[in-house]
């Protein structure tokens, strides 16, 4: 009888797999939906915050966008830049595209949001980064930035849409305010479930922005998209997310940047590891190196380092069972686990969260103690949506 249950409960989830397959192929990104934004973008003068995902089939956005008539005056260029091959945390210069002569500003260097008067040269912004639905990655921070300033030149705002590859959780603490930085900005949960489009709606609905209701914000939503659906994402977000499975691990593995554990950065597999050289997390060795691009200088550089190999882990959402098991093993040694308490907070957009783990709480106990916060938080997104 169990394995016939067994057998059954299988079958069910291969279908379940194989439906969801289905699905993400016949998505239609935003960007890939011409008809809906080209005739809104002609005869304007058009920004674009873009990176390596913005893309039209095999060309990229703002190519497409010059091959079709549309005037792209400028481009700015988040974090990791226009191209997608800077470090994290790397400074970013202004430059000029090579390929098109397109003037560059990048919004991850000197400033993060541009000057007025370069705002009021243009008629609108076009948005259009494959986002991971993650509240300290930068892109939404970007974003955030970028339609303040719309709203202050008095410029529309058009996003692009793209899923979300951890759309179906919603989890983790609420960022309170005294704990905002670029690496958390609004009010949500570590996985919001949101996609830009729908974040875009609500900064702008909530007011999160000065000037908000000032605001042309324009959406254009992806086709045949629902937010269960698994997406495999066509192009690497970053140079440290190379894959679907560093993406599904991130939200539980960015935690450890506050530490002194490496998560692979150096490797062939960032975010896809744990390890430390002083106490063996793991029988699993590896050691970080320099990489240009990806990885300069990495933590623990050149050291033997002992942990775990997560490649083949089917672990997604937020994940606390890891941090945890460090901090059992740092206390035993003595050695603090969290050297960079203030980063952990702000990752984590509350102390609640560490001093619970310090503090010897399990996994179930800290999840359970945010859960009010995240009934809210879904209560208050509900108007933004886009898909359901």
């Amino acid at each position: 009888m169990k394995l016939f249950l067994f057998t059954v409960l299988v079958m069910l989830l291969n279908a379940c797999a194989g439906q969801s397959k289905i699905d993400s192929q016949a998505i239609i990104v935003a960007a890939e939906r011409p008809d809906a934004y080209l005739s809104q973008l002609t005869g304007k003068r058009v920004g674009l915050l873009v990176n390596q995902t913005s893309m039209v089939g095999k060309t990229h956005l703002a190519d497409y966008l010059l091959e079709n008539d549309i005037n792209v005056a400028r481009i700015f260029a988040p974090e990791h830049g226009f191209r997608g091959d800077h470090d994290a945390g790397a400074h970013v210069n202004s430059e000029v595209d090579a390929k098109t002569g397109i003037p560059i500003t990048s919004i991850y260097g000197k400033f993060k949001k541009p000057p007025l008067e370069m705002l009021q040269q243009l008629d609108v912004v076009v948005f259009d980064i494959q986002d991971v639905g993650v509240r300290f990655y930068t892109y939404i921070s970007s974003m955030h930035y970028m339609m303040e300033a719309a709203a202050e030149a008095g410029i529309q705002f058009m996003v692009l849409d793209r899923p979300n590859p951890n759309g179906r959780f919603i989890d983790g603490p609420i960022l309170e305010p005294e704990f905002r930085s670029f690496v958390g900005m609004h009010p949500i949960p570590v996985l919001h479930g949101m996609t830009v489009a729908e974040l875009a709606r609500m900064i702008k609905g909530e007011k999160w922005i000065k000037q908000a209701q000032a605001l042309d914000l324009v959406t254009i939503p992806v086709a045949h998209y629902t937010r269960n659906m698994l997406y495999s994402l066509p192009v690497a977000p970053s140079p440290n997310l190379p894959n679907d499975q560093a993406i599904g691990l991130y939200p539980s593995l960015c935690f450890f940047e506050a530490t002194p554990i490496s998560i692979g950065r150096g490797t062939d597999f960032p975010f896809q590891v744990l390890g430390f050289n002083d106490i063996a997390l793991g029988q699993f060795e590896f050691s970080p190196e320099s990489r240009p691009g990806s990885a300069l200088h990495p933590k623990l550089e050149g050291k033997v380092l002992k942990g775990m190999d997560l490649r083949e882990s089917q672990q997604r959402g937020l994940n606390l069972d890891w941090l945890i098991a460090a901090q059992g093993q740092f206390i035993e040694q003595g050695i603090s686990l969290f050297d960079r308490a203030d980063f952990m907070d702000k990752l984590a957009g509350t102390d609640q969260m560490r001093k619970a783990i310090e503090a010897g709480h399990s996994g179930a106990e800290i999840k359970q103690s945010w859960q009010a916060g995240l009934e809210k938080f879904k209560a208050k997104r509900q108007p933004y949506l886009l898909y359901q």
